[in-house]
């Protein structure tokens, strides 16, 4: 038997998946991985398969840097591992 959080999980990939490659698209999955706080804390685009992430301040950027394989992980896990390759923190413009 499948434990229901992971069941859920599964089916917010599947439904996010579906959806056409957006800036809405990738701002929510982004903000699934990341959680409300973080999600809030940074702007997120995607450049031929780079997740470009950039936080609001240095306190954010480091703990996004300490998080960013498990961040890429679960990008890659709602958007699929190919449309993601990798992650890279920017510092903000």
């Amino acid at each position: 038997m499948q434990p229901l959080q992971a069941f859920a999980a599964g089916v917010v990939a599947e439904a996010i998946r579906r959806q056409p490659p957006s800036a809405s698209r990738t701002a929510f999955a982004w903000s699934v991985a990341a959680g409300p706080m973080m999600a809030r804390a940074a702007t997120v685009e995607t450049r031929d398969g780079v997740l470009i992430v950039t936080a609001k301040d240095a306190r954010w950027s480091r703990e996004i840097e300490r998080s960013s394989a498990t961040l890429l992980a679960r990008v890659q896990a709602l958007l699929g591992p190919a449309e993601v390759t990798r992650l890279r923190l920017c510092d903000k413009p």
